[in-house]
């Protein structure tokens, strides 16, 4: 077994004996299971990778603890971007999540302690609304100008010596630091039978990305707070507070210049502006203390709303309407934290049509839809419109189809806006 030096920070032992310890493996397993998520190169799901390490977890740990445990690849997923393009994700396989996993809780415990106190993403009890909650409080002493700092795929760009080398500053066990090495080098396998070896880079797709890109970044926030600047970042996203334009102006200067020592910046998607003529992470921030979401928010909830009341899904109706709640429920839980919400309100008529748009093109003909009517309580000459040849949108308008599919019982059939709702 390798000589361990061990550097304890924050009373945590960073060895490898403590990684595999049960209670932390346990709720390593727990996390994993949690997140549910895809299957690796191995195709095994959680149920086939729960079965496979109740059997194989002795040679798994015992490989560990020798310090010869060699990670499968990575598999590549290509996800499309909210602005456009596409993110390549790696999503490892759920016995190496695991192990990740384990690893992130052990060392998330040790290092969270000496990261800044402006690092608000994947970190123990911080979330993104405290990093708005953060620049809210800037904005309210009068810094109303913002400098947004785009890092160039910063994932995909992050320098593994460099990387390794802050590790080993913090830690002292040679097996970890080999098997973090080896995370980091694991190829990628796009499905095409070839796997590309990763020289740079921390693929997103695993549990260990998010703490290594907090490590890395933790010397711009130490340059930043050296500076004296206000400032927010969550993962690669950093909004830094200034009082005037000729300070955003010079503050993004000496930034990009300083940045690009170590980091790409994507200078076309970096500048200094208003708080309230840009966004962080989802939100816009007005001088007066309110929040809204952005226009770009507004903009992806409303495709959404587009592909989520397409009728020509081969769906249930309770098929369609478990997947709305689910998406429209997740949206307004982060987005419920805007105190400014017009632009929401503004958008529940115009996305109660495209539910009844929905319905009036699955009830298919005439026929249908006169039997539809006639189930939600259209009586008499009302009837008749079920044979109107106009299109589904001015139907969806039409004062038969809103009083048969009207706001009580869309609401009573669960097709709910949680945000019309009492509290």
């Amino acid at each position: 077994m390798s000589e361990t030096v061990e550097l304890p920070l924050g009373g945590v032992d960073i060895t490898m004996e403590t990684v595999l310890a049960r209670e932390n493996m346990r709720a390593a397993w727990a996390a994993v299971k949690a997140n549910a998520g895809a299957a690796g190169v191995d195709g095994k799901g959680i149920a086939e990778s729960e079965e496979h390490l109740s059997t194989h977890w002795p040679t798994v740990r015992e490989k560990l603890l020798r310090g010869d445990y060699q990670p499968a690849a990575v598999r590549a997923v290509d996800i499309a971007k909210p602005g456009g393009g596409t993110r390549r994700l790696g999503i490892p396989t759920v016995q190496d999540r695991l192990i990740q996993q384990a690893l992130h809780r052990v060392l998330s415990a040790a290092f969270d302690q000496e990261m800044s106190a402006h690092s608000w993403g994947f970190r123990p009890g911080r979330s993104a609304h405290d990093a708005v909650t953060a620049a809210r409080g800037y904005v309210a002493e009068g810094k109303e100008w913002v400098v947004d700092i785009d890092l160039a795929s910063f994932f995909d760009q992050v320098n593994h010596d460099r990387l390794m080398h802050l590790l080993g500053e913090r830690i002292g066990d040679q097996r970890i630091l080999t098997l973090i090495g080896r995370y980091l080098r694991a190829p990628m396998d796009a499905g095409d039978g070839r796997h590309r070896r990763r020289r740079r880079g921390t693929p997103q797709g695993g549990p260990l990305s998010p703490l290594l890109a907090n490590l890395y970044l933790d010397a711009l926030d130490r340059e930043l707070a050296r500076r004296g600047l206000s400032f927010v970042r969550y993962a690669d996203d950093i909004a830094v507070f200034v009082a005037s334009e000729r300070a955003a102006e010079r503050v993004l200067g000496r930034l990009t210049r300083w940045l690009h020592k170590h980091l790409d910046v994507n200078a076309t998607k970096s500048g200094a502006h208003r708080t309230e003529e840009t966004a962080l992470l989802g939100f816009r921030i007005h001088p007066g203390g309110q929040v809204s979401p952005a226009p770009k928010a507004i903009e992806r909830l409303k495709d959404r709303v587009r592909a989520l009341w397409d009728a020509r899904q081969s769906l249930t109706t309770p098929q369609l309407r478990d997947q709305w709640q689910s998406y429209i429920n997740g949206w307004w839980n982060y987005y419920r934290y805007a105190n400014w919400r017009r632009e929401v309100h503004a958008l529940s008529g115009w996305i109660r049509r495209h539910m009844r748009k929905c319905f009036w093109l699955r009830w298919h003909n005439r026929h249908g839809r006169r039997k539809a009517l006639a189930r939600l309580g259209v009586r008499g000459r009302a009837l008749g419109v079920a044979g109107c040849r106009r299109g589904a949108s001015p139907m969806a308008c039409h004062v038969v189809i809103h009083q048969a599919l009207k706001t009580a019982t869309l609401n009573r059939c669960g097709l709910t806006l949680p945000w019309t709702l009492a509290g």
